[in-house]
């Protein structure tokens, strides 16, 4: 056999791919499981982060803040790995009670938050004070722009399709 063909059938020792993101997540692969309502639950964010991405529980599924604070104690019964929360904001005419749950997420010692649409920029400053990291996801380059100057650790950028912007 030619060192050639040796090294094609070699194991990999290591098959993380290191990058800013996964240096800031402490996770494997570059793979972020965006929050997605109704599905963000424990059981999908510990699979995601089990298998070395990061999971992100989506904190509006979660009927109530305790209801969340349940729930992020469920992942971690199913995980050791880093996993998030997703807090996206909406204007309604009657919003959840938002503070409430990224109150929640700060007493359960959440590392890492994803938050999502209509200015953030309240719920950016107290994670940030908190020592948690925040990715924030747009749709739009003005949107990441304006993120970027709020103090976001990291942008995702999302297509059209996402949640039917």
């Amino acid at each position: 056999m030619s060192p050639v063909e040796s090294q094609a059938i070699a194991p990999r020792t290591d098959a993380r791919i290191r990058t800013r993101f996964t240096e800031l997540a402490g996770i494997e692969h570059p793979i972020v499981q965006g929050g997605m309502q109704w599905v963000g639950t424990a059981e999908m964010a510990a699979a995601v982060s089990n298998a070395g991405g990061l999971g992100m529980l989506t904190a509006l599924t979660q009927p109530t803040p305790d209801a969340l604070r349940r729930e992020i104690a469920r992942c971690r019964t199913m995980t050791d790995k880093p996993f998030g929360v997703n807090l996206t904001i909406l204007p309604s005419i009657s919003p959840p009670p938002y503070a409430q749950y990224r109150q929640a997420i700060i007493d359960e010692g959440i590392s890492i938050v994803e938050t999502a649409g209509y200015k953030p920029q309240e719920h950016v400053d107290a994670f940030k004070a908190h020592g948690i990291k925040v990715v924030h996801k747009c749709t739009a380059v003005r949107h990441a722009m304006s993120a970027q100057k709020m103090g976001v650790d990291a942008i995702s950028i999302d297509g059209f399709e996402c949640a039917g912007h």
